[in-house]
């Protein structure tokens, strides 16, 4: 085996899937899913085929132009986090037909029962597939280096609908058709066919025709509403009008961040950028799938500073969404760069003090953490080494800023105008592919010529800690905030009149800097 990423079985010598089309039906009261994936690859194959997979059962494996039975292994254990290997063997074929159940304990699902849902009538479900999860969801090359187009087709309860990272196609009542193509019910493990045309069911058809990264794979199924708030943008969440009405007003100003990020990054490739607003478990604050963002319910403040977030998962949709680090290890690439893609985005909309502010933040989030790692520095490098290592076990805001730090830092050195040339062109160059960084310092030494010399790229790329030439923002605005934070250790508290403006930004810098122990009596009023 020729590994290309630390975290998936995947095969550099084998060929890799440029489609899969998948049929889905979902079985509530289990909390599973029946389901079909053709997985077409690039050329006919001969030989073993490796695919990622966590805690699915595999049915059946065929060969779909003539729905024979294709031999299959599963290894017999299950990797601390790969999960388990499934190796298909092939003789000349350029597709594959798998027939596969998921499991309760997939750890790209979340099923919610009614009772765990706004309105208490219906289930709920969602995926959370980065960074190597989509492999709970269907077999795959679960590696961002294998990009993918797919289709797919949803059956679920009538009452409920869909949203996928993918355009909606269809809304259908189901039939037997839907299955054409895919399978018989004598030839496979489970009599899906019977199952799809139950009554009171409803098939939800959609597609993505531009190649992603598997763990962008993400659709959420529940009694879901929505409010248009752009020409481009529609907030879903479930059908509550109170969360609807709060979230349309949080991003009413999503159109125009949108129409500024095009102007600093280029055409916006993904024609749709809904969010959805997702019930309180989901365990991030925002998740860039292409389409539609995922988004907590938490980022809804009712002073519009949420649209923070809704900037920094904007921004993946050039940096990380269309060009994609080949795997974990290069994770600033997509990272570091939407940091930077934020903040400039955050700078043109709501101003350069709001953009210092969350630089400010964000130097205060990378010292702390170059701390937490102080045993083991080699997480506080760009490029790192992840062999052996849980991708979800490393997650820090490294990445993001220490990534943040470098961009800017070349910025300075060759001044705005050139940077923004270079980023378009960067942009442009690799859209729909995905790199690492040797490569990135390939294509900024050949275009930004002598950057080599005035900048150590090795120090930041490959060095621990916080290089010397990084530094935290200046801005009268942030200056005052740490001046007041620093007052506090005095004994001063700010008065009513100097915070009566502030909103979460503020706030945020301010509490991050001061003491980490407090006494009650220099809070209480």
């Amino acid at each position: 085996m020729a590994p290309i990423d630390p975290h998936s079985f995947t095969d550099s010598t084998h060929p890799l899937t440029t489609h899969v089309s998948l049929t889905l039906y979902f079985r509530f009261p289990s909390s599973t899913i029946h389901a079909t994936a053709l997985l077409a690859l690039q050329t006919p194959h001969t030989g073993p085929l490796s695919l990622d997979t966590r805690a699915l059962t595999i049915h059946k494996i065929l060969d779909p132009a003539t729905l024979t039975p294709l031999s299959f292994t599963l290894s017999p254990s299950e990797h601390p986090f790969k999960g388990r290997l499934l190796t298909v063997y092939l003789n000349n074929n350029s597709s594959v037909l798998i027939l596969y159940s998921t499991s309760p304990s997939s750890s790209a699902l979340q099923w919610l029962s009614p009772p765990q849902t706004s309105k208490k009538i219906h289930p709920f479900v969602y995926t959370q597939c980065h960074p190597i999860h989509t492999r709970s969801v269907f077999p795959c090359q679960d590696t961002p280096a294998a990009r993918v187009c797919y289709s797919a087709k949803l059956n679920l309860p009538r009452e409920l609908s869909a949203v996928m990272s993918a355009r909606h196609c269809d809304r259908h009542d189901p039939v037997g058709t839907d299955l054409d193509g895919v399978l018989t019910n004598e030839e496979s493990g489970f009599d899906l066919k019977s199952l799809w045309c139950e009554e009171g069911r409803i098939v939800e058809e959609f597609v993505m025709e531009q190649p992603i990264p598997p763990y962008l794979f993400a659709f959420a199924v529940g009694e879901l509403g929505f409010r248009e708030v752009g020409p481009r943008t529609r907030v879903y969440s479930e059908a509550v009008d109170g969360v609807l009405d709060a979230a349309a007003r949080e991003f009413a100003g999503t159109e125009e961040m949108i129409r500024q990020a095009e102007s600093l990054f280029g055409e916006y490739e993904w024609e749709r950028f809904d969010l959805l607003v997702l019930p309180p478990s989901f365990p991030y604050g925002g998740m860039e799938n292409p389409r539609i963002v995922f988004l907590t319910p938490t980022v809804i403040k009712g002073d519009a500073s949420g649209a923070q977030m809704v900037a920094h998962e904007l921004a993946h949709s050039w940096t990380g969404n269309l060009i994609t680090n080949k795997n974990n290890e290069h994770f600033w690439l997509n990272e570091g760069f939407t940091t930077y893609a934020e903040r400039r985005i955050v700078e043109v909309v709501q101003g350069e003090d709001i953009a210092a502010l969350t630089i400010g933040n964000g130097w205060r989030g990378l010292n702390e953490e170059v701390e937490r790692f102080k045993d083991n520095m080699e997480y506080t490098k760009l490029k790192n080494n992840q062999e052996g290592v849980d991708p979800d076990d490393m997650y820090s805001r490294v990445p993001y800023e220490k990534g943040f730090q470098f961009l800017w830092r070349i910025e300075h050195q060759i001044g705005r105008p050139a940077f923004d040339e270079f980023l378009k062109k960067y942009i442009a160059t690799f859209k729909f592919k995905s790199i690492d960084t040797g490569i990135f310092l390939d294509f900024l030494k050949a275009n930004v010529h002598g950057i080599e010399k005035d900048i150590d790229l090795q120090l930041w790329t490959e060095g621990t800690g916080i290089p010397p030439d990084a530094h935290e923002p200046v801005s009268n605005l942030y200056m005052k905030i740490t001046s007041l934070s620093n007052d506090f250790k005095l004994g001063r508290i700010p008065r009513e009149d100097e915070v009566a403006s502030w909103k979460g930004q503020e706030w945020e810098l301010y509490l991050k800097n001061l003491p980490r122990a407090v006494e009650p009596s220099q809070v209480m009023t």
